[in-house]
């Protein structure tokens, strides 16, 4: 517990944290974009149930968004995005449409969906037949066939990667605290982990997950991710499992240590946290 009168963590190690903002007329919001991977269970049984190929498919029948749903690294899995929003209440309007929509989907193959980051019932291993999943079945073993883990993944705007890094680093602080409020995984195989987010402890089997020390610079980021590639450590960058990271396809930080929501109000909170955290420390960097 936090003593009487003790500094809060700062944003930028050493230094206590300014909140600074503008003077008249408002800084325009930061769009953030949020990433849901949910658990795909028998409607009967609730036992994992891979089906998501299915579900999929059922999802393009129905003429959905393409974007929205996407299938992971195993088949009990399956992830829904939304769009990058500036408003909040939108965005929790496209979160609960788009667990509505998957869980219609699934259901139209005996399925249901479960907003759970671990299944707390015993699971077979069933990676999708994707030659990038393959590949890491291949390479990593009882790592990759244990992964039926789900996750939260916040998107932010930056400006640049630049910006990007300076975010990265002085939020470093505030993602243990993120991974604590999120904490939805305490089963695992039909037991009791003892911990809140027991998924935090498998997918930190992964040689680049968990928390890195502070970058510096955007191209001190990406020194240090190609060196991680051409070690053999990752396939490629995308395999830079980071609690936090530049993203690959859009110019936004990505913030991936939460685990799932149980419900999508929670999860709203987590977006506005995160998109608090990365204004504050780029304004902090700004100066």
């Amino acid at each position: 517990m936090e003593k009487t009168g003790q500094r809060r963590p700062s944003l930028d190690r050493g230094r206590a944290v300014r909140f600074r903002f503008p003077r008249g007329e408002a800084a325009p919001l930061r769009s953030v974009g949020v990433e849901e991977e949910l658990l795909l269970v028998d409607a009967v049984t609730w036992e994992p149930y891979a089906v998501s190929p299915a579900v999929l498919a059922t999802a393009d029948r129905a003429g959905g968004e393409g974007h929205a749903f996407q299938k992971e690294l195993h088949g009990q899995q399956l992830e829904l995005a939304t769009r990058p929003r500036t408003e909040m209440t939108e965005l929790a309007a496209e979160i609960r449409e788009r667990r509505a929509e998957a869980a219609e989907y699934a259901g139209k193959v005996g399925a249901a969906v479960a907003a759970l980051a671990t299944s707390p019932l015993p699971f077979d291993s069933a990676v999708n037949q994707d030659e990038r999943y393959l590949w890491l079945e291949r390479e990593f073993g009882p790592i990759a066939r244990a992964q039926l883990t789900c996750g939260c993944h916040v998107h932010v705007a930056v400006e640049s990667d630049e910006e990007g890094v300076a975010v990265l680093d002085r939020i470093r602080p505030w993602l243990p605290v993120l991974l604590a409020l999120t904490g939805n995984s305490p089963f695992w195989r039909g037991h009791d982990s003892g911990y809140s987010s027991y998924r935090s402890r498998v997918w930190g089997r992964w040689p680049s997950a968990g928390p890195v020390e502070q970058f510096g610079s955007a191209a001190g980021y990406h020194d240090y991710v190609a060196a991680m590639v051409a070690t053999g450590v990752l396939r490629d960058s995308a395999m830079a499992y980071f609690e936090a990271r530049l993203a690959e396809r859009y110019p936004t930080v990505e913030v991936r240590v939460a685990d799932v929501c149980l419900d999508a109000s929670t999860t709203v909170v987590v977006a506005a946290l995160v998109r608090g955290l990365v204004e504050t420390a780029a304004r902090e960097w700004r100066g």
